[in-house]
Parts: C-alpha cells; structure tokens; sequence
C-alpha cells in the first residue's frame, strides 16, 4: 500500500497538539487561556503608555467540576489598551501565527498564538464562537462574532456590527466559552494576578471568578517603564535565511548600504572592516551575491571570527527598573527588607537582556524548607515547571547561600526578572527558561549581590537583638546589684544607675 502524504494548517497542527501551548487539560486550559488574554491586554496598554486596567469575567455556563472534571465558563476579558483596527480584527483573533509580534521587539507574546489558542480551545469544546469588540478610539466601535477554520487556518466572521462611540471608549474586549476546571485551576490563576500585580505595579486588574467573588489586584504607581523600539537584527544572531530574506526585500545597491542599513549597530568604519574581512567589495550589489557568499558571511559573522561588532544595544528593551520593582514587591509581600539590582545589559546570541534581581526578607513571605523564588519574563509571571528553570537550577547549585549566613528556612524570596527581544523559552508554554550561559551568569552575580545586602542586614539585625538582649539583663540587675552594694557599703543613698544604663544602650538607641 502506498504511503499517503497530505497537508495541514497552522490551526490543524495546533489543534492537534495543543498541548505545546499548554491547553492539555482542563485545569491547565482555563490558567492558560486567562493569562494569554490579560498579557494580551497588557501589551496593547504599555505599548502606548496608557496605564492598563483589566477586567477579567469568569462566569458558569453549566456542568461540574467534581463531576467529570471540566464545566463550561464564560470567559470575558476587557482592557483599555490601544484597539484593534476594524480590519485586522478578524485575523488578528481567528488566524493562527498572524499578529503584530513578529518584529524584533521586546514583548510579552513570543509567537502570535496565544490568545487565539485559547479561541481555538473555546471552539473546539463548546462549539461556541468568540465576540470581538474592539475601538481605537475614533467614532465607531466595531463588534465581530468569530470562529476559526481550523482546516483552512482562516478567520469565518459569523456576524458584525458598529455602533457609535460617543465617549471615545478605546479598547478591546473578548468574550467566548471554553471547557474548563476552576476549583482546581483557582489557585494558580489568583497567584498568577497576585504575581503579576507584583511586576506590573502600575497595572489595576479586577478579576470576578465564578462563586461572584471580586479579587481587586489595585496599581501601586503612576509610573511606567518606557515602552521598547523595534530594532534590526545584530550580526551576531543571523543565519544564511536572515540574510537572504534581507536582500529579497532590500533597496540597497551596495553591500556597504546593505550592512549599515539592516543591521543593528553597524556603522561604516565597522561594515568597512567587515566587508574587507570577508573579502566582498564595498560596491557589489547585495543581490548579486551567490549561495558561497552568503554562507561566508554567516560564517564571518560569528563572534570567534570577527570582533568588530559592537554590542547589541538594550534600548529596544522595557526592563521595570530598580524602582518600579521595589514597588511591586512591597505591593504584593510588604516584606520587612528588600534590595533589588539591575544589572548591566548583555546579550546571547545577538539578542540583548537585561536581569533584574530581588531579594525580600520576613513581611508576608511564608517561611519553607527552600527559598521562595518569583521567576519572570518579560514582565510574565512563569509558574510551572520551576525545577526545569534557570533561575532554580543557578540557585541551587551555583549560590554558596551557607557564605552569606542565609538559612534556606528563612521567610525570603528571591524575585527574577529576565526582559529580552527573545526570551529562550524551552517550550512553546512559556513556563521556563533555558540555561543559557551568558544568562546563567548574570543571574549568579545579581544574585551573588543582592544577598550580600541581605546578608549584612541579617548580621544587624543579630547584633541588635543581642544587644536587646543585654541591655535587658543589665536594666533587671543592675539595680539590685546598686542597692545591694550600698547595704554593704553602709551608705543611704544608692547610686543612679540610669546614665549606665544609657551608656549601654547607646546601639540601640541609634538604631531607633
């Protein structure tokens, strides 16, 4: 019998494996698809510096969770972001690997699939449609019902309406059913609002669950980071593809245009010096250039083989800052200590990042048998798969806590924070972080150093309570000891052992 070779879409491939995106069970799904629709929101408000407020519906449209393990929610999500333009909004949410994050850009999303993967999931086990509703602002307001076809990975708008937009409201809204197990996705999705309120402190989320209950996940701040640039690809990162579609799509004449104009940080001193390196004329045409030509420069431009390049530049990153994440921990732990660093920018593989490191001490931080860890990226609050993390594995096995006097019992959590044009997510979930070594590295120093800060405010706070400690002994006998010697002395008047006493305390009483 003949082998049968056949095709499928981006929507066929995912509905079949919608497990890599983390919808493999009802549990997981309801987690994923109300995360997926909040970063969503938070992109399109940060984007344009509008200070997001979210609010998030979860409504019971029938069955039990006990009984079979899944029921039907009503999953409603609505921001005050930018909008959507009326005419990408069909594809924008029912067209799979279609969006606006396929530039190199530092965001929340990395594939475009998200958000339509929680439709996609919605579709295929309620049979229900999703109802888009969506402003930029301008007049109208536009409404779609929607529904994917999944065979053919195209948008099948269902129904459409505009209405008028008399005040101005700017958003979206999304709204559809979905399978779904929340008595047992409960908890992970107020710890993943409550996380996320810790790396977005200037980010007001609402959420109403099932049961009618309102959690208020309040902004701490006005303050907001300065959105990220889009940016052109570093030498450092490229492949023979990179380069090819570069010149499809060039007007440059000349390969020295060519390498000022699509690569990030090339000047001319530098593409001069490249082109010279690899042997290639400052006038050749880029698309002149033969399969050899192209496989040499990919292979010239490789850090063993060519120094020139400048580092990648981090401004095209949004990292919180020192500040704002200091906010948003003492939002969410109101620890009795905490000291953040931001390290300096590095890159892997061409691509910039920046680590920002936390550590936090007593406050509302639970006390275990290991250090409490908050991992994020990009602003994201990853919450599965910890063992599997970078940042776990450095703490573990790269940070000499026993050095810094750090007891893994102690109430402290250490917060990291990872922003990058490509964060090297290991799966397609987005729930941990490869351990790449440059990353690796500047997690291990922010680390190193933030403990250090810990560490002499826990010898202080030793020392202080010693001294509490002694100051007490000495308040209750040394009196006794004055009257004591006075009888024996056969004087009267016993001596005022007040000023000794402060003398004593002098440590204390500065430290109040």
């Amino acid at each position: 019998m003949a082998e049968r070779f056949s095709e499928i879409s981006a929507a066929d491939f995912f509905y079949r494996n919608r497990d890599l995106a983390g919808f493999n069970n009802p549990t997981r799904a309801l987690y994923a698809a109300l995360r997926e629709l909040v970063e969503n929101s938070l992109d399109a408000c940060e984007l344009y510096k509008i200070p997001p407020k979210i609010y998030v519906r979860l409504s019971s449209e029938g069955g039990s969770d006990e009984a079979d393990g899944g029921a039907i929610y009503r999953l409603r999500v609505a921001d005050n972001g930018s909008g959507v333009p009326p005419e990408y909004v069909p594809s924008a949410f029912g067209q799979i690997l279609f969006g606006s994050k396929y530039r190199l850009r530092q965001v929340r999303g990395t594939f475009g699939l998200g958000g339509k993967m929680a439709i996609l999931y919605g579709q295929i086990t309620t049979h229900g449609s999703a109802r888009i509703i969506s402003s930029v602002g301008d007049g109208s307001i536009h409404e779609f019902e929607i529904r994917i076809d999944i065979q053919r990975n195209k948008p099948e708008v269902l129904k459409r309406k505009i209405h008028e937009n008399r005040d101005k409201w700017r958003g979206t809204i999304i709204d559809f059913s979905l399978e779904g197990d929340y008595t047992k996705a409960m908890s992970k999705i107020l710890e993943y609002l409550r996380q996320t309120g810790m790396v977005n402190p200037y980010a007001e989320i609402t959420l109403v669950d099932p049961r009618g209950r309102l959690y208020l996940f309040e902004s701490a701040t006005n303050k907001m980071p300065e959105p990220p640039s889009e940016t052109e690809p570093h030498p450092y990162g490229c492949d023979v593809e990179t380069i090819q579609r570069m010149i499809s799509s060039t007007q440059c004449t000349t390969m020295l245009s060519f390498m000022m104009e699509h690569f990030h940080r090339v000047g001319k001193k530098t593409a001069e010096s490249f082109l010279e390196h690899v042997g290639i004329e400052e006038d050749k045409s880029p698309k002149r250039l033969n399969s050899n030509d192209l496989v040499r420069i990919v292979q010239m431009m490789k850090p063993e083989n060519f120094k020139g390049f400048l580092p990648p530049d981090p401004s095209c990153l949004s990292p919180l800052g020192e500040e704002l994440l200091e906010t948003g921990i003492r939002k969410e732990l109101h620890p009795e200590f905490v000291v953040v660093e931001q390290r300096n920018p590095s890159a892997y593989s061409g691509y910039p990042f920046i680590v920002e490191v936390g550590i936090a001490y007593g406050g509302e931080i639970p006390a275990g048998s290991s250090l409490a860890l908050y991992r994020f990226a990009n602003k994201i609050p990853l919450l599965y798969d910890e063992a599997s993390d970078v940042s776990r594995k450095v703490m573990n096995t790269e940070i000499n806590w026993g050095y810094y006097k750090i007891s893994q019992d102690l109430p402290i959590a250490v917060i990291i924070h990872i922003c990058s044009t490509k964060v090297p997510y290991k799966t397609v979930g987005k729930e941990f972080i490869a351990d790449r070594p440059e990353i690796e590295r500047e997690i291990k120093n922010g680390i190193n150093s933030v403990a250090r800060q810990l560490s002499h405010h826990l010898s202080k706070k030793i020392s202080i309570e010693h001294e509490k400690e002694r100051i007490s002994i000495f308040s209750k006998y040394l009196p006794k000891i004055a009257k004591f010697s006075t009888d024996l002395a056969g004087e009267k008047k016993v001596p005022n052992v007040e000023p000794l006493l402060r003398s004593l305390g002098r440590y204390e009483s500065s430290e109040e």
